[in-house]
């Protein structure tokens, strides 16, 4: 069996979780594969996207190339076009798509947690464009709750959806006014990330207002919002699942492979237990 090579690629790319989870996902379908990370300068792209492209099998893509990997590919397939980010190429046809919506929606659906109604995003980067991509597509009505810099950014988050879902209901509140009742509320912003674990992006109080919470930080497990989302007994799903799900979705588009709900359950907590031991200190 012929060794499979896969990488995620970045800048600047310091510690990630990728390599682990998806040597754990490898062997769940019996795959010899190996997966590295890759630092590329911006100004390195037009030589080291070409190398990667004949090198290897497929890569992921994070910050700050989701878009700027486009104009090497030969396609852009399914929702990637309307988000315009590609977070995975698969080598063999040169196409890009991006795993972060099923992973938003499969992490989600793990914590039965359903994407209806109200929701709220907090903060306007580029995955908030998904959040609030994926809630338009459920017909839910969005709020965003951003800083006064990030207006701009979050209308622009807003046009874009709309020209894909016409009937999109949003607004935009400064993050400090933000209020009333939601079924979700989702924290897109690095807001109480290892090591400012104590912080969180909304008041507490908001909460109790909630039927559920999704925060994207991954690291710690439980984030001092998912902890305050559960003192008030909404549903709460922090960022792992997401990230693990999205992991098993790239798979798929490499090798044709399929995953057991129960199978990748047992990656996130091997991943949560790594993350604690490597990235923490925890045990």
């Amino acid at each position: 069996m012929n060794t499979k090579h896969f990488a995620v690629i970045g800048h600047p790319i310091g510690h990630t979780m990728s390599p682990f989870i998806h040597s754990e996902l490898f062997k769940l379908n019996g795959i010899d594969g190996d997966y590295s990370v890759v630092d590329i300068a911006p100004e390195s792209l037009d030589t080291g996207i070409p190398r990667l492209l004949e090198e290897l099998d497929g890569f992921n893509v994070t910050i700050p190339f989701k878009s700027a990997v486009i104009p090497f590919l030969n396609s852009v397939e399914g929702v990637a076009r309307e988000y315009g980010s590609v977070n995975t190429v698969r080598c063999s046809d040169r196409s890009g798509r991006t795993t972060d919506p099923v992973g938003f929606v499969r992490a989600l659906a793990a914590a039965d947690i359903e994407l209806k109604g109200r929701v709220a995003v907090l903060g306007a980067g580029g995955v908030c464009r998904v959040f609030a991509g994926e809630a338009a597509r459920a017909g839910c009505q969005v709020t965003f709750g951003v800083l006064e810099s990030d207006i701009p950014a979050a209308g622009a988050i807003i046009s874009d959806i709309s020209k894909h879902h016409p009937e999109f209901r949003a607004e935009i509140v400064r993050i400090g006014e933000l209020g009333g009742a939601f079924d979700l509320l989702v924290n897109a912003t690095p807001v109480g990330m290892y090591p400012k674990t104590g912080n969180m992006p909304v008041a507490k109080e908001l909460l109790k207002d909630c039927r559920a919470v999704f925060d994207a930080v991954y690291n710690p497990e439980n984030t001092a919002l998912i902890n305050a989302a559960r003192e008030f007994g909404c549903k709460a799903q922090g960022g792992m699942p997401m990230l693990v799900w999205q992991a098993a979705a790239a798979q798929e588009i490499w090798l044709g492979v399929d995953f057991e709900k129960a199978a990748v359950e047992r990656v996130i907590t091997a991943a949560t237990r790594y993350m604690n031991q490597h990235f923490t200190g925890n045990q």
